[in-house]
């Protein structure tokens, strides 16, 4: 398997294309909307769905500014709702530096997300790009939805595995399934193919929500994440709702009494996972992250043969193979 840098490399120059739409997208005449634009720029990650994005416009042998817009746009509204997640749950970091609300305060964390979603409807108005706007729009809306979904869940825990997938099918993997269509779109395909592109995002995305659930049941010093965050947090994941599906009526009354009112109990929560391993509820999550990804990879491998679809299938593989 390459490494992540290995398959940036032959999109390289793109990907610097993208960065400078993107920089010149984000620049503020106001000195500390500016500040803070240029304190998230420093901390960019990995990403990885421009590069979905310009990979998904690579295929179809068109890679051109549009795409650049598309990758910006997506980057603009994947970043305003992090900084809007990191006030609603009281995040005092965000990839290791402290968060933009723990820095500046809710208020001010809130409008600068405000502003990055308004930059991003903008660049694409101001450009005709009302196709991938669309795209885009709907992606945060069914995030928004997810989100909500999943909080109106967490209050009862009656989540059963059809109503998990609606949630990270809207929550998670609706914004992936934005970066396969709309760089398919820039590339001016018709929207049978976009549809076939943003099919293969979804499934992608599926899968990549399913192992971050796996990292909730994993030993910390194995992936680097804290375990049993996910409980704390009363979320339901596909683990934890196997080994309530697979137990008696009295065991499950006990299962989700600790969920909701023990959360937070070290010993009965590390009794409650040791359960999820014992029931074969993580052999069946990973089987049910295969099956999504294997989707994925056979939708794409209809798509003829080139550098840009084996890229693809390395980023998703990538997805999957993570360590954290």
């Amino acid at each position: 398997m390459p490494s992540l840098k290995e398959i940036k490399q032959p999109v390289a120059a793109e990907i610097k294309a993208f960065q400078k739409v993107f920089r010149e997208a984000v620049r503020s005449k106001v000195p500390l909307l500016d500040v803070i634009m240029r304190y998230i720029l420093k901390a960019k990650g990995k990403q990885m769905r421009p590069l979905f994005v310009i990979y998904s416009a690579a295929l179809f042998d068109n890679i051109n500014p549009s795409t650049y817009r598309a990758a910006t746009l997506v980057e603009l509204m994947h970043t305003a709702t992090l900084v809007h997640d990191d006030v609603v749950d009281d995040s005092d970091q965000r990839r290791g530096r402290f968060s933009v609300n723990y820095l500046w305060k809710n208020k001010i964390a809130v409008l600068a997300g405000d502003y990055l979603l308004s930059r991003g409807m903008l660049l694409a108005l101001e450009n005709k790009d009302f196709e991938v706007l669309e795209i885009v729009s709907r992606a945060v809306k069914d995030m928004s939805e997810g989100e909500l979904l999943q909080l109106e869940k967490a209050r009862k825990l009656n989540i059963d595995e059809e109503v998990y997938y609606e949630i990270i099918r809207k929550k998670t993997a609706s914004l992936l399934a934005s970066c396969f269509a709309t760089g398919a779109t820039s590339a001016g395909v018709g929207k049978t193919e976009a549809e076939k592109m943003r099919l293969i995002g979804e499934y992608a995305g599926m899968a990549f929500q399913i192992k971050d659930d796996l990292f909730d049941f994993q030993k910390t010093n194995e992936t680097g994440k804290p375990s049993g965050i996910d409980i704390k947090e009363k979320k339901m994941t596909l683990p934890l709702i196997y080994l309530l599906n697979q137990s008696t009526s009295s065991k499950r009354r006990k299962l989700i009494n600790i969920i909701k009112n023990h959360n937070t109990d070290t010993e009965k929560v590390a009794w409650l996972m040791e359960q999820v391993n014992q029931s074969g509820g993580m052999a069946y999550t990973k089987s049910k992250m295969l099956e999504f990804k294997n989707k994925a990879l056979d939708l794409l491998n209809e798509f003829p043969e080139k550098q840009a679809r084996t890229a693809l299938e390395q980023l998703i593989e990538y997805t999957i193979e993570r360590r954290k």
